[in-house]
This record gives structure tokens, sequence and C-alpha cells, in this order.
């Protein structure tokens, strides 16, 4: 059976050398139940709209699960549903490239096909495994932002969708898309500039009557920007951008959301101090509920269309915590290889961080004592490396984030 699904608005065309990618059609492969042990809390929702013209009524769906994985520090959502005995996988992000979470864990599902895999942006930490999805799954399509970056990480990717022919697309703000019953608004980014976690695709999911807004790792001045567009943004499950950080989340922009339910996924005692501590008390004074992975697990959502209840793998309780944004103090580092011609700034020595344009010995001081980066634009909290900089550096093609 023919899937009921709306992938190609376009001829999709890789603009990184991968043009002449398709696909064969693939038949979709049950889905087995979940066995694994979990703790259930029931989290009530408030309904006042009744359903649009043409909108699927909530009774005629079966279930879906999105499962925001526990991938450490870093990033992996699957949205698991179906339709008519067809089966839908969408992956949105794939974990830090120093471990296979994602791949143990989407094998722990039964899953064998992805209809569309998603990087929300090039860094390693939600594209780190998505070369290994590629290659391990039988994936029809793959959607990244456009944005590039020199690491090996991401070069690993390009050459996974290459060598399997994956169809590839890039969404911008405004367009839709019918995944079986699962419409999907892209809310961000309308264009694009190179500014990584800025430009992250942003997506709202509507199932039923259930929404769920993720925002990968978009800035506040993003999510502004996201309002200003007039897209309705009203969601009961937010996804908070950047792990939680204080660059994201915009007291408005929550206002606006109004969710019931507020997920993040950071690593336990990542040295990030994320989730910061003033994102906390606004999700928290806001009366939402707050879930993440440092402390609850894998957590997952599941929903007829009407209702939902939250599932998680362990059980806690969030509070606030130190930011963890001072400056360190000096820091010793060994020597790191280098692959290739990357130059992870994250764990390269004092010397080979001045291989890289317009770093000298004390801005690679500087560089190490800031660490770590969650990007090579993040290089911008450097003093004297300013965007014309970040460009020359970016160019150069030497610094990168993972190997």
């Amino acid at each position: 059976m023919q899937k009921r699904c709306l992938f190609a608005l376009y001829s999709f065309i890789l603009i990184f050398l991968l043009g002449g990618c398709g696909q064969e059609p693939h038949e979709s492969k049950d889905i087995a139940q979940r066995k694994e042990s979990i703790v259930e809390k029931s989290v009530p929702t408030e309904k006042d709209e009744t359903p649009e013209e043409g909108k699927v009524v909530p009774s005629d769906l079966s279930g879906l699960k999105a499962h925001f994985i526990d991938v450490g520090q870093g990033d992996s959502t699957l949205f698991q549903f179906s339709d008519a005995g067809e089966d839908f996988t969408i992956l949105i992000d794939a974990g830090n490239w120093t471990g296979d979470e994602v791949i143990q864990y989407l094998r722990s599902q039964k899953v064998s096909q992805i209809d569309i895999a998603i990087g929300t942006h090039p860094d390693a930490d939600h594209i780190g495994q998505l070369d290994q999805v590629i290659n391990t799954f039988n994936v029809g399509e793959v959607w990244l932002s456009g944005n590039t970056n020199p690491s090996q990480t991401f070069q690993r990717l390009l050459k996974a969708i290459d060598a399997k022919k994956v169809d590839y697309y890039e969404p911008r703000m405004g367009e839709q898309f019918e995944v079986g019953p699962l419409h999907i608004d892209v809310i961000y980014p309308k264009t694009i500039s190179e500014q990584d976690n800025e430009e992250s695709i942003s997506l709202k999911l509507t199932y039923g009557d259930v929404r769920f807004i993720l925002t990968g790792d978009a800035t506040t001045d993003d999510e502004l920007k996201m309002l200003q567009s007039g897209i309705d943004v009203k969601a009961d499950i937010l996804k908070l951008g950047h792990h939680g950080s204080s660059t994201s989340t915009h007291p408005h922009f929550l206002r606006e959301v109004q969710p019931a339910v507020a997920i993040y996924s950071a690593g336990l005692n990542n040295t990030y101090g994320h989730p910061h501590e003033e994102v906390v008390n606004l999700v928290q004074n806001s009366t939402i509920q707050l879930y993440g992975t440092n402390v609850h697990g894998t957590v997952i959502v599941e929903t007829n269309g009407k209702d939902f209840k939250i599932l998680t793998k362990k059980d806690g309780t969030i509070t606030p915590s130190s930011s963890g944004n001072t400056v360190k103090d000096e820091v010793k580092v060994e020597p790191a290889p280098i692959a290739g011609n990357c130059i992870d700034i994250n764990t390269a020595s004092i010397e080979q961080l001045q291989e890289i344009m317009h770093i000298g010995p004390a801005r690679a001081q500087d560089l190490i004592n800031l660490r770590p980066f969650s990007s090579v634009n993040d290089l911008g909290r450097i003093n004297g490396i300013g965007p014309a900089r970040i460009a020359d550096i970016k160019s150069q093609g030497l610094a990168c984030i993972g190997g």
C-alpha cells in the first residue's frame, strides 16, 4: 500500500554537490509495542477548540508516541504512529557523534524504516549519529536546514545521503506537510545565512487536537521572529530550545505557546549547566510541567489525538541549579588528534588551535578557558572574534565541533 504522505513538493537537490539522489519504494514494517519499564504520569489537558472542517476527528486516530530520547548532552526525538495499517516514523535529530544511543534505541523499538530523518542544524550533538541512522535503516528522505559545517561529522552525513541515494529537502517557514494523519508546519527558518543554531529547523506537529513544537537550538531572537511571522505557535508540548539554555525560551514565546508540558534534552552533570536556572524558574513559575532527560531519562508522550499522558524511564524532580556560565580557570589540555584537516575546538591543544585563522596564543588560551563551544559560530564569545572573523574561520575549514 502506498503511503498517504505528501513528502516531495519540489525536486530534491543537494546544494552540497549531492545532486541526483533518489529512492526505491519500500515496504512499511510493523513496529512492536514498547516493553521497557516506565513510570506513568497523567497530564490533564484543556481543549477548547472544535475540530476544524476537514480536520481528522481524534476518535478516528490510532495512538502516537513521541519519544524524547535520553542521548546525554545531545538531542533526538522519535515520532511513531499508524494510519489504516500503515506505520510512520519521523526522527528529529540523532544525538552526539560520540555514541550510538539513537541506533540502539531505534532497534529497541523495532524500527526498520524511517520516513523522514531531520537534522535541525549541523552541530555534532544533533546530527552526530544521523549518518549511522541512514546506513542502518531504510530512510525515505532527509531534511536539513541547508547550513553547512566543516566537521567530519557533517561530512560523513553528506556521504551517507549520497551513498544511500536518499531524497533530500530543505524546509522553509510557511510550508506545510501531511504525513498520514500528522500535520507538520515549518515555523523556521525563512532563509539561511550560515547561522547554525539560530536557523535551526523548527516545527509544529499536530496530531488531532494535540500539538508539539520543537525548535532545535533556535535563540530567543529567532523565537520572536517566529511570533512576528504570524504563525500560530500554540502547543501542548514544547521541546525547550538549546537543551534548556538561557539563549532560548523567551518569556513572550513561552506565553504564546502556552504549553501544558515542557521537555528538554541534556546530559547528567553536563559542563554547560543545562538546563539554566532562569529557564527552569520561568517554566515552573508558569505552572508548566517540566521534564528533562538528565533527570527522567527518556520521556515519552502518548496521545490518541485528544488527550495525552507522559511516561518517563525514571522518576525525579527538576530543581533550579547554577547556570554554570562562570569563566573557568586556565585549563591544561593534552594534544588531541586531528581528523583529516578538522581541528576540534573543544579538545585541541593550545598549539593546534593556533593553526586556525585569527587564533593566536592569547586567543587560543581564551578559547580553552571558555570551552565548551556548541558551534564554530559560538567562537564569537572570544574577545576580538566578530562575525567577519568567524566567516574567515569557517571559510578556512579547519575549525569544527566533534570529529
